[in-house]
């Protein structure tokens, strides 16, 4: 079936039919193809579908909303690439390939950022000089689509979403919409991750310019690939392999983010935890939900080891649910409002 078979009356793809959907994560590149909230892995990029959604993380100041790719477009992600460059950068080189294997459908960029667009000024705003903020210094939050998704699968009023996995991030989301949330201006802010740092006071980078002959590009890459879990557990970043320090600081910062979060929303309703080590990793859950408590988490140990997502996985007064992450389906679901 051609492109033009695909289409309707209108030029649009045909919103029943197929979308392929591509992740270029920090650490993966994962395609799907979709139909409705089905999905599929796929290992190439040619596929018979009738538009590709592209998740992009960094969306910065302009893109709130997914938008279709054009030349200008991709120079704006480009742009961004400083602010995330583990992340855009693999984004762009799998636009300009998907663009060239699939010329005759519609590419539409879905923007990890868009989530948290509804953050309060109170929690987006650096106390840094005003100049800094028109460049647009301020929190933009990331791992949206990933929010989104156990928003729609865990509709409590307050919630508390832990994504962890190579990326790691806590938000805060009250009736759906993203109040707070853990990374900041980039990837790089927030609880520990497989190799990159989290929140580092800024003095340290200080420091290590003025007084160690570090310059910007070691620190780029070392707080983006040699911290972290990798950092603390002597080289390996796998959790499934770590105990010790790198386990009790990575849990211990996770729940204290999470209480961080609470108080975002006065309280707490339920906690989810997704994504590679928030599904697959009841250790991690126990020692987080262990410290939490006082906010009234706690966990069914037996349901916590046996758990496969989707599952509830507490008898304590805070649900606490273990989601699949689906960022597939709702980066699908952008691009079909998207070109309705």
């Amino acid at each position: 079936m051609d492109a033009r078979a695909r289409r309707g009356s209108s030029g649009h793809p045909q919103l029943g039919l197929a979308l392929l959907v591509v992740n270029a994560g920090s650490t993966s590149l994962k395609l799907y193809v979709v139909e409705g909230e089905d999905s599929r892995r796929v290992d190439s990029l040619e596929q018979d579908v009738t538009a590709v959604a592209h998740r992009v993380v960094h969306g910065g100041p302009r893109f709130r909303d997914a938008v279709v790719i054009d030349d200008d477009v991709r120079g704006e992600i480009a742009q961004l690439e400083p602010l995330a460059p583990l992340h855009n950068a693999p984004a762009l080189r799998a636009i300009e390939e998907a663009q060239r294997l699939l010329p005759d459908v519609p590419h539409v960029a879905v923007f990890d950022t868009a989530f948290h667009a509804t953050i309060p000024d109170e929690a987006s705003t650096y106390a840094v000089p005003e100049q800094w903020r028109d460049w647009g210094v301020r929190r933009y939050g990331f791992h949206g689509l990933s929010v989104q998704w156990c928003a729609e699968r865990v509709p409590a009023p307050r919630l508390v979403v832990c994504h962890l996995g190579g990326g790691s991030s806590v938000t805060a989301v009250r009736d759906a919409h993203s109040v707070d949330t853990t990374m900041g201006f980039s990837p790089l802010e927030g609880v520990p991750m497989t190799t990159r740092s989290g929140s580092v006071d800024p003095g340290v980078l200080l420091y290590l310019l003025r007084e160690r002959g570090l310059n910007a590009d070691t620190l780029e890459h070392e707080l983006n690939f040699e911290s972290g879990i990798k950092a603390l557990a002597g080289g390996s970043g796998d959790m499934r392999e770590v105990g010790g320090l790198a386990l009790e600081v990575f849990t211990y910062r996770v729940a204290a983010a999470v209480a961080a979060m609470a108080s975002a929303l006065d309280g707490l309703d339920a906690l989810a935890f997704t994504a590679g080590i928030g599904e697959n990793s009841s250790l991690v859950r126990a020692r987080v939900c262990t410290r939490l408590g006082f906010l009234g988490v706690e966990l069914d140990a037996t349901a916590n080891e046996r758990a496969q997502p989707d599952c509830t996985i507490s008898r304590g007064d805070v649900a606490v649910h273990v989601i699949r992450a689906r960022e597939e389906v709702v980066a699908a679901r952008a691009a079909r409002e998207l070109l309705r």
